[in-house]
């Protein structure tokens, strides 16, 4: 009877032993478990503590709504990691800076041409021209506009034919990464323009042409490699079959 009981007492023993082990490992792994688990922790760190943090914009509609003119791959790419990218580097290039604060339009208005805006200009240029980029295309859009920005544009170019051939040639003559532009000059005049990497019309200090962007068209390579390669012409082409005429007369000034 003796060597039974104690037989259960070193069993429950080692039970007990086990149990404790395995809960003492559990309570260890856990938070790292949790961390791993929860992508939105990592985020919630490299979030700056200051009071301009810009948000990536929703496109408002899913990446495959504008095919076949712009495939849902690129457009995956092309919001959820180069935007996005922009977007990080923005804010991070903002902490502890004089721009901090200040809205978008008047960091870009005072940046300069040397290295210590290098940042700025780079990723806020990105994050602005990208904003703008979603909002002035769209599924089932195209065509021509009306009313007051269909006047602005014949009273500026002469007819809807002259801008379009003027806008696509500065699209397809921007050497290298860059952008073409509608834009409003501060006469009220529209004019066509094209700028360099992540340049941007508002940055008074660094463009020769500075007015107000109505239209943006990216023709960085990210934005159209996948579908067309090196066929630039073609996918300007398709551009106008996207362009969200309402949203474009929505910018002007």
């Amino acid at each position: 009877m003796f060597f039974f009981l104690a037989n259960q007492y070193i069993m429950k023993k080692r039970d007990f032993l086990k149990t404790s082990a395995i809960l003492t490992v559990g309570t260890i792994l856990s938070p790292l478990i949790s961390c791993k688990n929860n992508p939105e922790s990592k985020e919630e760190e490299e979030t700056p503590e200051n009071g301009s943090v810009f948000l990536l914009p929703e496109l408002g509609y899913a990446f495959d709504a504008l095919q076949p003119h712009i495939d849902a791959k690129t457009m995956e790419i092309h919001h959820g990691k180069h935007h996005a990218g922009y977007t990080k580097k923005f804010n991070k290039a903002l902490e502890g800076s004089a721009w901090s604060g200040k809205n978008l339009e008047e960091i870009l208005a005072g940046i300069k041409d040397h290295d210590a805006d290098l940042g700025l200009r780079n990723n806020g240029g990105g994050y602005y021209n990208h904003t703008l980029f979603w909002k002035v295309i769209g599924p089932n859009k195209g065509g021509e506009p009306t009313g007051e920005l269909a006047d602005a544009i014949t009273q500026s170019f002469g007819s809807f034919e002259n801008f379009s051939n003027e806008f696509k040639d500065a699209a397809k003559t921007r050497f290298g990464s860059g952008w073409a532009w509608l834009i409003q000059e501060p006469s009220g005049k529209l004019a066509v323009s094209d700028t360099a990497n992540q340049d941007n019309p508002l940055m008074g200090n660094i463009v020769d042409q500075v007015g107000k962007p109505l239209l943006g068209l990216d023709v960085w390579e990210h934005a159209y490699y996948l579908n067309y390669q090196n066929r630039r012409g073609d996918y300007i082409n398709a551009f106008f079959n996207l362009i969200n005429w309402e949203a474009v007369a929505g910018n002007l000034g």
